[in-house]
């Protein structure tokens, strides 16, 4: 584990289309960094995995679930869906060019490759708000991790997503009885209540303890029908 006198190394520095976006190693870790703004390492990947199995546990026992992963990051959820079997098809949302790379050629393909070879696995690199309120296609669950939370989001546009309107295109996307779950920093009784008012139903918060601080959280929320 790193200590309090290393160094972060930069690993790669880029300017994508959303501002400079940057991958370090900072001990054993390696860390994404956007506009300056720490998102995610290395170093636990729990609560990842938790959106993952808390989503497919709020879902019904349909055969062979697609799953919309909206954010690639480290590839935690990525690589917990594609060793799941239960899933049938799994579609990852990016919008970093840079993040994909590091994936399929780079450092965080150590903890993804075997996930991106898999069938079931579709990368789409564009920008998840965008794409929630455009396509046609549909999904059973959307597992949606693109922030460090719905009041603490990485670029202003992406704030429309976890308000009234953005939650109507999630609404959109999903099938009958399908299963949204976004992950956050910190709890927020406020979005519980925008996902109760969009009309999602069975709308709770699952905790993730941490060693120190307010726990990560896993909000989730059902369509009707």
């Amino acid at each position: 584990m790193p200590t309090s006198y290393d160094i972060p190394e930069v690993l790669d520095r880029r300017e994508g289309p959303y501002g400079e976006v940057a991958l370090r190693r900072h001990g054993e870790l390696l860390q994404i960094i956007a506009n300056g703004c720490f998102l995610m390492d290395t170093s636990d990947g729990r609560s990842e995995r938790m959106l993952v199995d808390a989503a497919l546990d709020a879902l019904d026992d349909r055969p062979a679930p697609h799953v919309l992963i909206g954010g690639l990051g480290v590839g935690f959820s990525l690589a917990h869906a594609a060793a799941n079997p239960r899933w049938g098809r799994i579609t990852v949302v990016e919008r970093e060019p840079a993040i994909v790379d590091w994936h399929r050629t780079g450092p965080l393909s150590a903890l993804s490759a075997e996930a991106l070879t898999d069938p079931r696995t579709n990368i789409l690199e564009t920008d998840l708000v965008g794409f929630v309120n455009e396509t046609c296609a549909t999904f059973d669950v959307l597992c949606l991790d693109i922030d460090n939370g719905p009041g603490w989001t990485v670029t202003e546009g992406n704030g429309g997503l976890y308000a009234r309107a953005g939650l109507t295109s999630c609404a959109r996307v999903l099938k009958p009885g399908g299963v949204l779950a976004v992950w956050s920093a910190k709890p927020s009784a406020e979005f519980e209540g925008s996902l109760a008012n969009a009309g999602f139903k069975q709308v709770r918060t699952e905790e993730i303890p941490v060693a120190r601080g307010v726990p990560d959280v896993v909000h989730l929320a059902v369509r009707p029908g």
